[in-house]
């Protein structure tokens, strides 16, 4: 029976030998698919690859309330303006 120092010196030749056929294998694999997307003239989005992801846009809100004197408007969401606060609202509903 072998001893544990000859086992984890086999253990670690072994992980060596593995860590090179790994990136030979990654090289070949590499160098094929190139290859295939030169003779196809793929391209990334075909290949499922995209730059940019398309996210569901929400459609804008509609508008509630309005500047008089600079015509900006707020829909009623997120923070109020400047214009807008310590003031009463209701002055400044869009009539529908």
């Amino acid at each position: 029976m072998a001893s544990y120092k000859q086992l984890t010196a086999q253990l670690e030749k072994l992980h060596k030998e593995v860590a090179v056929a790994r990136e030979k294998e990654i090289a070949q694999a590499i160098a094929d698919i190139k290859q295939k997307i030169v003779e196809y003239d793929l391209t990334a989005e075909e290949l499922g690859f995209t730059s940019k992801r398309t996210a569901a846009r929400k459609p804008a809100s509609v508008a509630k309330y309005r500047n008089p004197k600079t015509g900006e408007t707020w829909s009623g969401r997120g923070r109020s303006p400047g214009w807008l606060a310590g003031k009463n609202r209701e002055r400044f509903l869009i009539e529908v």
